[in-house]
């Protein structure tokens, strides 16, 4: 029997999978000897690939209606589509309201609208053409966006609009909010990574109770007075057509106007159609400064293998508004500095050869974090760089941070510099493969300016930066005050004072202090 099975086996299962018949055609055959791999195969049909004729294929088309609203589309192969309404309103406009009210209107979305009794039905609805959505409120913008079929561009856009428009905010919806954002507050404070509470912070210290230094988050003491009626008088002046864009990728430019003249062109919004009154027109004031809290980070991440206790500081100066031609070298400079945790996985293209790993990580083996970012909006910007380490070593870091900002207007090599320009045209590449950031890309830009800079374009720009603009946006960047957010065990901090001392010296080296007693 066991010979007769060692006789069955190589060949029953090949068999039964169609192996021996594959053998017969398989690359050592004979049935195209002389033709190389170069060279199309005889009596295979010809490949037909999409091709694009001028550059217009690539442009974003946008329509201005009779009501103000803006409609930009970018076509993109593909059964699915985004669309999506941005809205210019946010955090920032809230001076003269309770603060917390796009937090809330983030929440809020997509629940029942007049035409929609619940969440459940829009979900249904969605899923009829294999869609979904979400809601975002930034600080400058708040973006509703839903991914689906294209043929069910009229369904969504539809749905859009009723959800932007006719909200019916009721009681029991209202009641849910305010649990969900009580359990984000919560959340926010106990997480182990503080990067979202750093960033309010240092925005508040840097525009001091104006614009985009309000905060972004609902906070407890405000939660139970946001009710329907505050919400409807905030929707009344900032969720108007001539701040609107409804954007679109993957659908015809056409058909998505004919959508929106439809659903968005004289609809009555549930909050009524009163004249626009109290819109907040503020510039951002720039003011610096620091916010410190004082707080016990032993316990953040208990477990096996806990975080440590670490401090996190937050120093950043201001730059510019992505209107400006300075955007373009400040985004280099960010890349340039580049940065991350003691613990990334590194590699190619994460920034292992950035400055912030080279000169700060490489070097300082007990700092556990050297992070730089860049915000950025219509009226200003913000280069910030993020360090963390024990308690005990906090002064130390941040006179590494400051020297660091210092070194940014000394020399810059030529090898660095490429380094940065090509990592960040990859990056920007990359990211614009995805629908998604395409759309957003679409809209932002369109709700800024009324028109879109195409990657290629952007590239260009990113090629053209050289060693000079980079000195010439540092030294106008490092005449500013500092703003500086910390997190943690302060016993260590150097003063305010001290720190701006850093930044204004030549070395960037904390004045000394001398004490008696330790």
């Amino acid at each position: 029997m066991a010979a007769n099975v060692a006789r069955r086996c190589p060949w029953g299962p090949a068999r039964r999978l169609g192996l021996v018949a594959y053998r017969k055609y398989s690359s050592s055959g004979s049935s195209y000897p002389s033709i190389p791999l170069t060279a199309p195969l005889p009596g295979v049909p010809k490949p037909l690939f999409a091709t694009v004729d001028t550059q217009q294929g690539f442009e974003t088309k946008v329509t201005t209606l009779e009501n103000g609203l803006q409609v930009a589309s970018q076509n993109k192969f593909g059964q699915f589509c985004t669309v999506g309404i941005l809205i210019n309103s946010g955090s920032r406009y809230e001076a003269k309201y309770i603060g917390g009210i796009s937090h809330f209107l983030e929440k809020l979305a997509f629940s029942s609208t007049a035409q929609f009794g619940s969440k459940d039905e829009i979900l249904l609805t969605l899923e009829k053409h294999g869609g979904i959505c979400d809601c975002q409120a930034s600080r400058d913008t708040t973006m509703y966006a839903v991914s689906a079929d294209v043929k069910g561009l009229d369904t969504v856009v539809g749905l859009l609009a009723d959800v932007v428009l006719q909200p019916r905010f009721s009681d029991e919806e209202i009641e849910m909010t305010r649990m969900a954002v009580r359990f984000e507050l919560e959340d926010l404070n106990m997480r182990p990574d503080p990067e979202p509470l750093l960033t309010e912070m240092i925005h508040a210290a840097a525009y001091r109770e104006n614009t985009v230094g309000l905060n972004r988050f609902c906070q407890l003491e405000d939660i139970e007075k946001i009710d329907r009626e505050v919400l409807h008088s905030y929707l009344r002046n900032y969720y108007t057509p001539d701040r609107m864009v409804l954007a679109a990728v993957g659908v015809e430019h056409d058909r998505l106007v004919d959508c929106a003249r439809k659903y968005l062109l004289g609809t009555e919004p549930v909050w009524g159609s009163a004249a626009v009154k109290n819109v907040d027109k503020s510039v951002a004031q720039y003011t610096g400064g620091i916010l410190k809290l004082e707080k016990d980070m032993s316990n953040v991440s208990l477990g096996p293998t806990p975080i440590p206790e670490l401090t996190h500081i937050m120093i950043g100066l201001e730059t510019c508004s992505f209107l400006e031609e300075d955007f373009i070298p400040f985004a280099v400079l960010n890349m340039m500095m580049g940065g991350g945790g003691s613990f990334s996985a590194g590699g190619p293209g994460k920034g292992m050869f950035t400055r912030l790993y080279l000169n700060v990580l490489n070097r300082h083996h007990w700092m556990y974090n050297a992070t730089s970012y860049h915000h950025s909006y219509e009226d200003t910007g913000l280069l910030c760089i993020h360090a963390s380490a024990d308690p005990r070593q906090v002064r130390e870091m941040v006179e590494i941070i400051t020297r660091e900002f210092i070194l940014m207007a000394g020399a810059v090599g030529a090898v660095e510099l490429e380094r940065a320009k090509t990592q960040l045209q990859s990056m920007l590449m990359m990211n614009l493969e995805s629908r998604p950031v395409i759309f957003e890309d679409v809209g932002r830009q369109v709700l800024a300016t009324g028109t879109r800079k195409l990657p290629h374009e952007l590239c260009v720009l990113i090629g053209k930066v050289g060693t000079e603009s980079i000195r010439r946006v540092v030294t106008k960047m490092l005449h500013n005050k500092p703003a500086v957010a910390a997190l943690g065990d302060l016993a260590e901090l150097p003063s305010y004072e001290h720190i701006q001392a850093a930044l204004s010296s030549k070395d960037g080296r904390l004045p000394r202090v001398y004490r008696l007693f330790r």
